[in-house]
């Protein structure tokens, strides 16, 4: 691989992770597009997904200091405040459906990797969306995190193991359509990737170190770093953007994507 995809990846990998478009999606379509099929992808995989977890973690240090001490003070039987505690709760019961269904189906996912299935995926996430913001239109939020919920949208995340379904688009609208905020609903989603995304990415760095493949160290370590940094920004502004805006900006995108996607799969020689 040479720097140059470590680049492209990194940055397409760093922009889509939290942005309700699927990072695997688009993966997918510009590793067709750049021919890049016969590389190492368990490195490049795990190498990407662990740079947007350090991200996650980096942004979000101050909560996640927070909710480990509340852990920790929990634990020690120790004056706690209930309501970080509920999020601590909250994050590991949404974490378990996708931990689940990701063990039983995670191998039978990679045959659904094509660029067909993303597209008919990306336009079914679309409908999805708009039919969530048309919901919220009429019934604005109403409720903040609960078990329940958590549980709810865990559901939802797990998803996200189809091609073509963004893991932080279908949990933050999954939450839209419970009763969180917008903003709520998508600093739970992100929240909510730490587990799942570092689990992942351990398990493929596990398994790249127990094989024998060559692998490419310098592009993936700049596919890192270029990742990690465009994650970052991507989850500041993303942040700022859904506080005052809508998801009708994924809805088009998802809808020109997947239409572009049939047209050449069906039409184009």
């Amino acid at each position: 691989m040479e720097i140059s995809d470590g680049i492209i990846l990194g940055l397409i990998q760093g922009i889509t992770e939290f942005l309700p478009i699927s990072s695997t999606g688009h993966l997918v379509l510009v590793r067709e597009l750049m021919d890049i099929s016969s590389l190492n992808m368990l490195a490049v995989d795990a190498v990407l997904h662990l740079a947007t977890t350090a991200a996650i973690i980096i942004y979000f240090w101050t909560d996640l200091w927070v909710l480990l001490q509340a852990l920790l003070r929990k634990l020690g039987r120790l004056p706690v405040n209930e309501k970080d505690l509920l999020l601590v709760y909250a994050l590991l019961v949404g974490t378990v459906p996708a931990v689940a269904f990701g063990l039983l189906l995670e191998s039978h996912m990679e045959r659904f990797q094509t660029p067909l299935i993303v597209g008919t995926f990306l336009g079914i996430a679309a409908l999805f969306f708009l039919f969530v913001e048309w919901r919220y239109l009429k019934r604005p939020e109403h409720g903040s995190v609960t078990l329940k919920r958590a549980w709810q949208v865990g559901l939802f995340q797990a998803l996200a193991l189809i091609p073509g379904l963004s893991r932080s688009g279908t949990t933050i609208a999954g939450g839209m359509l419970l009763g969180m905020s917008r903003y709520e609903a998508s600093r739970f989603s992100f929240l909510l990737a730490i587990p799942i995304t570092l689990a992942v990415g351990s398990k493929k760095t596990i398994e790249l170190l127990s094989t024998d493949n060559a692998v490419e160290w310098i592009p993936l370590m700049v596919a890192a770093g270029v990742s990690f940094f465009s994650a970052l920004i991507v989850i500041h502004y993303f942040l700022k953007f859904i506080r005052k805006y809508t998801l009708w900006p994924f809805v088009w995108y998802s809808l020109l994507l997947a239409s572009f996607i049939w047209y050449v799969s069906f039409f184009a020689v």
